[in-house]
């Protein structure tokens, strides 16, 4: 069918609003890694825009000559890793359990996960337990109290209330049971939803800062989003440096950097490691929030 020059008309200013709208949202994060690059007394100036007007990485080779920071990322990764599988295992399971329209008190358990998306504890209470748990200052604190989402887990409920009955019937048959019949069947058939809860639930440990504020105050167990902020709440610059010789040194003998420039590169190491994330679960994103939004 051809398009009438109206409709062309109207479909290239579509195209060009999306573009100049993606352009727009972009801009801040290219605009920072460029100050990243870019040295930190020259940027102090003012006008820097699309490109570094100084090139350098020594903004980079001081956050990386710091270990508090390296130590932060690694905490990071390891619980997004971490969390993430515990999450989404657990999230599974709890939502196979409920997709059971067999499971006696069905309707009352619903009802009582529906009532945490919208009320909870408050945060004195909620910390008052945590440290009664023994948790307080702990790598189990970044994860455990996040470990359960109702809202995946009613996403990938509806998922799996979609599945024919005919493939765990012919499973048990066979002899297989209930956790048979989850790890074996159910899970392998689920990629695409499980993939697409992984990436909420990876992007969510990520960039959590607020746990590891209030729940933790050893500085080898803070995740770098946590640091991060830190850094930028403070006012001096040695504030990256203070903790390695070599750095703070190197600081002392050269001014071209700024706490702006260190605060840039280090939202860089923050940043696009999750941003990597998403071109390999880009295939399965729409398709899994498409099935896991259908009503039974």
């Amino acid at each position: 069918m051809r398009l009438s020059l109206g409709d062309k008309v109207m479909q290239r200013t579509i195209y060009l609003l999306l573009t100049l709208m993606a352009v727009i949202m972009l801009y801040p994060f290219w605009n920072a890694l460029v100050i990243s690059f870019n040295q930190g007394s020259d940027t102090a100036l003012g006008g820097i825009t699309l490109w570094p007007r100084e090139y350098t990485l020594e903004n980079y080779y001081i956050v990386f000559q710091d270990h508090r920071l390296l130590n932060s990322f690694l905490i990071s990764v390891l619980r997004t890793l971490s969390g993430t599988a515990l999450s989404v295992f657990f999230t599974a399971l709890l939502a196979y359990g409920m997709s059971k329209k067999t499971l006696l008190f069905r309707k009352q358990y619903m009802v009582f996960f529906m009532i945490t998306m919208f009320f909870s504890g408050g945060l004195i209470p909620t910390y008052l337990l945590i440290r009664s748990l023994g948790m307080l200052d702990t790598f189990w604190v970044l994860i455990i109290p996040g470990i359960i989402s109702v809202y995946n887990m009613i996403v990938i409920r509806t998922f799996f209330s979609a599945l024919p009955d005919g493939l765990e019937e012919s499973a048990k048959i066979d002899g297989c049971s209930n956790y048979g019949i989850f790890l074996r069947i159910v899970i392998p058939v689920s990629g695409p939803v499980l993939a697409t809860i992984a990436l909420f639930t990876a992007v969510g440990y990520w960039n959590d800062w607020f746990t590891g504020a209030i729940y933790i105050t050893k500085d080898h167990l803070l995740p770098i989003q946590t640091l991060l902020r830190q850094i930028m709440n403070s006012n001096i610059m040695t504030e990256i440096g203070s903790s390695n010789a070599i750095a703070l040194d190197h600081m002392n003998r050269n001014r071209t950097v700024t706490t702006k420039s260190l605060t840039m590169a280090t939202m860089m190491i923050a940043t696009i490691p999750i941003i990597l994330t998403y071109p390999f679960l880009q295939k399965y994103f729409v398709k899994g929030v498409l099935i896991g939004s259908l009503k039974e």
